[in-house]
C-alpha cells in the first residue's frame, strides 16, 4: 500500500462528510449567529455605559442586551444537541463502514492486525475523525470569520490597535508550524500505545484461564502497568508540547492586551474616548486575539483528525475478497486441487497437493499436529490464497468454479475449539440459518446429540450463555456448534476436530447423525481419532506437505 498523500486525506474526508454537509453547515450557522450576537452585545454594552455616564435612560438597551443573551443561550442549547446527534451518527457511520470493510476483506490480511488494534481504530480513531469533522473544522471556519468581523469592528474604532492586535498572528503561525510537525508524530505514538494497551487487555481477558493456570496474575498486572507508563509517556509529551506552545501564545496575547489597556487609559485620560469606547477597546482586543489563539489551538485536533484518518484509511486499503461472477449451484458439490502450494513463510506447508473429493463422499484427513490440515481447510474456504495451483469446486452437472469467498455459501463449517457467541442458544443456532423453524432447531440438536441437555437448560433454547459458551461444558458447546452446521443444510460440510471434546458414545451418535443427513452432503473431516475413520469412505494423510491416500473403500470418484 502506497503512502497516503494530502489529496487522499481530502478526498476521503469529503466522502464521509458529504452526507452530513447540511447539518454541519447548520452548526456553522449557529456558531456565526452566536458570533454576531456577541459582537452586537459589545456595541450595546458601550451604549449602556455611555448612557449611564451621562445619566440618560438605558432601559431599552438593557432589554435588547437581555434578549440577545437569551437568544445566544437558546442557540447554544440547539447547537450542543445537534452536535451530539451529528457526531454520534457520523462516528457510527465510519465505524459501520470500517466494520463492513473488515468483514469483507481478506482473512489473512485482517488477522495480521491485533484485535485490540482494530478495536482502537473502530472506536478511538473513528471518534477522533467524527469530532474533527463535526466540531473542529466548523469551529475553524467560525473562528476565521469571527477574526475578520472583530478586526473590522476594532479597526473602525482604532486602526492602530487593530493592526497591533494582529501582530501576534506571526507568533501564532510560527508556533503552529513548529507544533504541527512534532504533534503528528506524537499523536501517532499515542494511538499506537493505546492500541497496545487495549490489545493486551483484550488478549489477557480472553485468555484469563491461561493467565490463572500459570499463576501469571502478577506478571499480567506488571505488564499492564508498563504499557500504561509507556502510554503516559507519549500522552505527557504530546500534552507538554501543546501546553508550552499555548503558554507562549497566551503570554504574547496578554502583552497585547496590556498595551491596549495602557493605550486606552491614556486616551481616556486625555478625554479622547468615552468610558464605553474604552470597554469596547478592551473587549475587541481580546476578541481579535481569541480567534487567533483558538485557531492555533485547533492544530492538535487537526493533527489528531489526520492521524486517525490515516489509520482508518490503512484498513480501507486492505484488498477485498474476490467473489466469482457465476457461482455454481446444486446439492452435489465436489472439489479438486491441482498442484496446490502454500507457505506462511518461505518454508512451504503444502507442496504440489493434488486431491479430488467427489460429491457425497465422506473423507477423513489425518496427520500430525501442525502439518497443514487446518491450512488446507482455509485454502478450500478461500481464507488463504494459494501460492501456486488451482482449487476448483464443481457440481453434479459438471459446472466448475475456482474457489473464492462465494464457496462459503454452500459450505457448513465446524472449526476447532469453542466458537459460540454470547447470547441465547437459539441465536447461536440461527447463525447457521436465520429462518430456521423451532422444529428444525430441535431436529439439528437431535442429530448433534444436543437435544436432551438443551431441553434440561432453565430456558431451553432461550437460555442465555456467556462469551465463548460460558455456562456450558466444552462438549455441550461443541454439540451446539455441530448442530449449527447441520442446520445450515449445506451440500459441503467441513468438520475440523469437531468431536474432540465428546466422549466415545456421543461421538458415535454424532457421526451416525451426520451419516443420516438427507440429502447426503460431501463431508471433509479432520481428526486424530481412529474411531471416526470407519464412518468415512476414504482416509487421506498429510506428510511433509503432500497428501497421500491411506486407504479406500468402495466409493469411486468418476466425476
Amino acid at each position: 500500500m502506497g503512502k497516503i498523500r494530502g489529496r487522499d486525506y481530502i478526498s476521503w474526508l469529503w466522502q464521509y462528510t458529504a452526507p452530513y454537509a447540511g447539518r454541519i453547515g447548520l452548526l456553522l450557522l449557529f456558531g456565526l449567529l452566536e458570533t454576531f450576537a456577541s459582537l452586537a452585545m459589545v456595541q450595546i454594552t458601550k451604549e449602556i455605559i455611555d448612557h449611564a455616564t451621562v445619566g440618560s435612560g438605558f432601559g431599552r438597551l438593557l432589554t435588547g442586551y437581555v434578549l440577545l443573551l437569551l437568544g445566544m443561550q437558546g442557540i447554544s442549547v440547539l447547537s450542543t444537541l445537534l452536535t451530539a446527534l451529528v457526531t454520534e451518527r457520523f462516528s457510527f457511520g465510519i465505524r459501520r463502514q470500517i466494520y463492513e470493510k473488515i468483514l469483507h476483506s481478506g482473512w489473512r490480511e485482517v488477522t495480521a492486525y491485533h484485535t485490540g488494534d482494530l478495536m482502537t481504530r473502530l472506536t478511538s480513531d473513528a471518534g477522533n475523525v467524527a469530532d474533527g469533522i463535526v466540531g473542529t473544522i466548523p469551529n475553524i471556519l467560525q473562528l476565521g470569520i469571527e477574526l475578520v468581523l472583530v478586526f473590522c469592528m476594532l479597526f473602525y474604532y482604532s486602526p492602530l490597535l487593530a493592526v497591533f492586535a494582529l501582530l501576534v498572528a506571526p507568533v501564532a503561525a510560527l508556533c503552529s508550524w513548529w507544533l504541527g510537525k512534532r504533534l503528528k508524530r506524537l499523536q501517532g505514538k499515542v494511538q499506537e500505545s493505546e492500541s497496545e494497551y487495549r490489545s493486551f487487555l483484550q488478549e489477557s481477558l480472553a485468555n484469563l484461564l491461561i493467565v490463572k493456570a500459570f499463576t501469571g496474575e502478577d506478571r499480567a498486572v506488571e505488564r499492564l502497568t508498563k504499557l500504561r507508563e509507556e502510554r503516559f509517556y507519549w500522552v505527557y509529551r504530546k500534552t507538554g508540547l501543546g501546553t508550552a506552545s499555548s503558554t507562549v501564545m497566551s503570554l504574547a496575547f496578554q502583552g497585547g492586551y496590556l498595551i491596549a489597556f495602557s493605550y486606552g487609559a491614556w486616551q481616556l485620560s486625555r478625554q479622547q474616548i468615552t468610558y464605553g469606547t474604552m470597554s469596547v477597546f478592551l473587549t475587541l482586543v481580546n476578541r481579535v486575539q481569541a480567534p487567533i489563539l483558538g485557531l492555533a489551538q485547533q492544530i492538535p485536533r487537526i493533527i489528531a483528525l489526520l492521524t486517525s484518518a490515516g489509520r482508518i484509511m490503512e484498513l480501507q486499503r486492505i484488498p477485498g475478497e474476490q467473489r466469482a461472477a457465476g457461482e455454481i449451484r446444486g446439492w452435489e458439490i465436489g472439489v479438486e486441487l491441482r498442484n496446490v502450494c502454500f507457505g506462511y513463510t518461505r518454508e512451504p506447508v503444502l507442496k504440489r497437493v493434488n486431491l479430488k473429493i467427489c460429491p457425497g463422499e465422506f473423507v477423513a484427513i489425518v496427520g500430525e499436529s501442525g502439518i497443514g490440515k487446518t491450512t488446507l481447510i482455509r485454502i478450500l474456504m478461500a481464507f488463504l490464497e494459494t501460492g501456486a495451483g488451482t482449487v476448483d469446486f464443481y457440481n453434479g452437472s459438471g459446472q466448475r468454479q475456482e474457489t473464492g469467498a462465494f464457496v462459503r455459501k454452500f459450505i457448513a463449517y465446524v472449526p476447532q475449539g469453542n466458537t459460540l457467541f454470547s447470547g441465547t442458544v437459539r441465536e447461536n443456532l440461527q447463525m447457521g440459518r436465520e429462518d430456521a423453524s423451532e422444529e428444525e432447531l430441535w431436529a439439528a440438536l437431535k442429530l448433534a446429540s444436543g437435544e436432551n441437555f438443551v431441553r434440561s437448560l432453565p430456558e431451553g433454547l432461550d437460555t442465555v450463555i456467556g462469551e465463548r459458551g460460558h455456562g456450558l461444558s466444552e462438549g455441550q458447546a461443541q454439540r451446539i456448534a455441530i448442530a449449527r452446521a447441520f442446520l445450515r443444510r449445506a451440500p459441503f460440510l467441513i468438520m475440523d476436530e469437531a468431536t474432540s471434546a465428546l466422549d466415545e458414545a456421543t461421538e458415535v451418535a454424532v457421526l451416525q447423525g451426520l451419516r443420516a443427513l438427507e440429502p447426503r452432503p460431501t463431508c471433509l473431516l479432520i481428526t486424530h481419532r481412529k474411531g471416526v475413520l470407519k464412518y468415512c469412505d476414504r482416509e487421506l494423510c498429510i506428510r511433509e506437505g503432500s497428501v497421500t491416500e491411506e486407504c479406500s473403500t468402495t466409493t469411486i470418484c468418476t466425476a
